[in-house]
């Protein structure tokens, strides 16, 4: 009998952990879905806030009357953002098959694993009726021949009785756990549903959206020769803020080799006056050592010593001068920046793709370098940084701490604020007011201006970013949005 018992609950216990195996294996895997559905749904979020910022500012250059190409671009944005959140949510409905899918198996699982526990239960039911057929549970109990036997059964009957309790919870746990398969299974198929309802909706929205830009393109083709002048006159303004930048960062190389010549001049003059101090003191010590000779008996006095050669003066070796003229540009200007400067230029450098954009709002209109014109056909145009289109009335802010190096009025770029990171510099232009001054630290985020708005309605900040005079591509710098 007590073999029998051992056999039944053996098989109970191999059930139990068959169970909790079950439910680790199908909970791993739902950690990993976890994991990619947690990103996925943080990637939607970021992209409806694109799209909501987007419909914002085209909401703005929409209110004039006339197509201008700030319409056109912002357009182009939300096609790009609309057709990326379609993408996000075609991944979302295909994820959620998959997890519909592993809740059925696990669901199926469980299911199987009850019968066999069922069926286990009722093995041990039948069993133990049989055996209280044969045996009185009260008559084996105290058929006992001593003591320590009478307390041995006592601990049989009463493990067997828990075992028989715990296969019944065991049953229940597993059909709770099959319910709740089963109901998750029903949400996320709603959940799936109302998910291809919102794609059918966006990509509504997507046909258009495409249909509008198409409509105020070919408005804005019939303007070619309008189109053309202010091309001109932007490539104009483009230039004069090139050529302002460059003349400002060149000035101030140029600054800064003048203080470092000065200071050459002052360590070769320094120079110069210890070697003729040492040079006095030993001729006044090789004049007393003469006098003091001079006195001396004939007998005692030494042969005359041969006269020392002259002391070389302290001048720039040609070692020097040629390590000098030989070091590249660059490596030239490094050695230009004090411990300060270079210290932020540094620091300044390692923050590539972590800089926080200068406004809060807005989508890159206009990307760094050469690129095709969005009208006009066959005109390339050439961008020194980007442009940043935003709500009217935007502040602008410092991306890093710095001085405030240069700022000045330019016909075109309204007003720009040149900020200096050691050799580094940023640049933000088109700015219908400044409120910082030349020779000003500023901190990362903190006001420098407001953004201007053109004529058509469109408020853009033109942004650059400078190492020494080099102009350089500012989206690897900012951090991604």
């Amino acid at each position: 009998m007590r073999m029998k018992y051992r056999v039944v609950r053996a098989t109970g216990w191999r059930a139990f952990i068959l169970i909790f195996s079950l439910c680790w294996l199908a909970g791993g895997k739902g950690m990993a879905q976890q994991r990619s559905r947690q990103q996925l749904e943080k990637e939607k979020k970021q992209n409806i806030e694109k799209v909501s910022q987007i419909r914002t500012i085209l909401k703005k250059t929409s209110s004039q009357k006339q197509a201008t190409l700030g319409q056109l671009k912002a357009l182009n944005q939300e096609i790009s953002a609309q057709s990326k959140q379609i993408n996000l949510l075609t991944e979302d409905v295909k994820l959620m098959t998959t997890e519909i899918l592993q809740l059925r198996r696990t669901s199926t699982q469980l299911q199987n694993d009850l019968e066999k526990l069922k069926k286990e239960y009722g093995e041990m039911i039948y069993a133990a009726d049989k055996r209280r057929q044969q045996v009185n549970p009260l008559g084996f109990l105290f058929s006992a021949e001593n003591f320590n036997q009478l307390v041995a059964r006592y601990k049989y009957l009463q493990q067997y009785s828990e075992a028989r309790q715990g296969q019944v919870r065991q049953m229940e746990k597993v059909r709770q756990e099959m319910l709740a398969k089963k109901q998750a299974v029903e949400h996320k198929k709603k959940q799936q549903q109302g998910t291809l309802a919102v794609q059918v909706n966006e990509s509504k929205r997507l046909e258009g959206l495409k249909e509008e830009k198409n409509r105020v393109a070919q408005e804005l083709s019939e303007k070619e020769q309008e189109l053309r002048t202010e091309l001109a006159e932007s490539r104009k303004a483009v230039n004069r803020l090139e050529s302002a930048i460059t003349e400002m960062i060149r000035r101030e190389i140029r600054e800064r080799e003048e203080r470092e010549r000065i200071a050459r001049l002052a360590r070769l003059k320094a120079e110069r006056e210890r070697i003729a101090r040492e040079k006095a003191a030993a001729a006044a010590a090789a004049k007393a050592e003469r006098a003091a000779a001079a006195n001396e008996p004939d007998a005692n006095k030494p042969d005359a010593a041969e006269p020392k050669p002259a002391e070389p003066k302290a001048t720039e070796s040609a070692v020097e001068a040629t390590e000098r003229t030989a070091r590249k540009p660059d490596e030239r200007r490094n050695t230009l920046l004090n411990d300060e400067e270079a210290a932020l230029a540094s620091s300044f450098a390692s923050s590539k793709n972590r800089l926080p954009w200068p406004v809060t709002r807005g989508f890159i209109s206009d990307h760094y370098g050469v690129k095709p014109h969005p009208v006009l056909k066959g005109v390339m145009q050439d961008n020194p940084g980007i442009d940043i289109q935003t709500t009217p009335g935007e502040v602008v802010r410092a991306v890093y701490d710095g001085i405030v190096q240069y700022t000045t009025y330019v016909t075109g770029m309204h007003n720009i604020v040149a900020v200096q990171h050691g050799d580094y510099y940023t640049v933000y232009a088109k700015l219908k007011s400044v409120s910082v001054q030349v020779g000003q630290r500023v901190k990362a985020r903190e006001v420098i201006g407001i953004v201007a708005t053109d004529k058509d309605g469109v408020a853009e900040v033109q942004f650059q970013v400078w190492k020494s005079t080099n102009r350089m591509n500012p989206e690897s710098w900012l951090i991604d949005r």
